[in-house]
């Protein structure tokens, strides 16, 4: 059972992959962006509040963690799409294993996250970005990395399930950027007022972050959160997976 479900499962992410032949602007657009980004906080806004040592290293762990948590709409569309065209209702006619189809997608979505950060990564060394954790703490941190997207992926596909329409996706997608800017991944909390401080330390990106900074030897790394960085996604897929999987087999019937 296992077998069938992790080869329904591949095939449909070849599925999705041969998407991205079809559409290749939007792939080069979700790689493009974070590294707008990178430049804009890096170079034209500053930023750097309450952080010492030198911004670049503050900034980079920032980044990869927020681009794990932004461009999901892809996914979230692609989901409505199928749902909207009868596609799933043709597939459930077929001997798949449930779930199969949100399987393969989130699949897809993962390979072109690992690019995205390869992207990244690439042009953060270009700037003089250097890790200094040594190749167990790098492996690591792009574990934590992976593991935040993994968890807001499937936050994102259950939401797309219940806003049922590809129009309906933008008004959600909103929702991701308080995670993301309500977070330390531009500046140190202790540069905030407290209200809002606080409310950054909870955020689960933002030990994501911190942990990320710390497994790459930066500033404004903590060892303690690299635990939390671990439980909140798994936490939230404790939650969302299960959500997500059950209601795609309800509307699919």
């Amino acid at each position: 059972m296992t077998t069938y479900a992790l080869t329904d499962s591949w095939t449909m992410t070849r599925r999705e992959l041969a998407r991205w032949g079809r559409q290749p602007v939007t792939v080069v657009v979700n790689l493009v962006f974070p590294v707008m980004l990178l430049l804009m906080f890096g170079y034209l806004v500053g930023g750097g509040r309450g952080v010492s040592g030198e911004y670049l290293d503050f900034l980079v762990p920032g980044m990869l963690a927020l681009t794990m948590a932004f461009g999901l709409e892809g996914t979230m569309v692609a989901v409505t799409q199928d749902l909207g065209k009868g596609v799933v209702d043709r597939f459930r006619s077929m001997p798949m294993a449930d779930g199969a189809v949100l399987v393969g997608r989130s699949a897809a979505d993962m390979i072109q996250s690992v690019l995205g950060l390869a992207v990244l990564l690439a042009v953060a060394a270009a700037l003089g970005w250097r890790a200094h954790g040594g190749p167990a703490g790098f492996l690591g941190a792009v574990g934590l990395l992976l593991l935040f997207r993994f968890a807001m992926l499937w936050i994102g596909i259950h939401l797309a399930l219940v806003a049922g329409k590809p129009e309906m996706v933008s008004a959600v997608q909103i929702l991701v950027w308080p995670v993301g800017f309500l977070s330390n991944a531009f500046a140190a909390p202790e540069s905030m007022p407290d209200w809002l401080g606080t409310v950054v330390q909870w955020n689960p990106m933002s030990h994501t972050a911190t942990a990320v900074r710390d497994l790459f030897g930066g500033p404004g790394g903590e060892p303690g959160h690299v635990w939390a960085a671990v439980v909140w996604p798994l936490a939230l897929l404790a939650v969302f997976f299960p959500l997500a999987v059950r209601r795609f087999a309800r509307l699919s019937r």
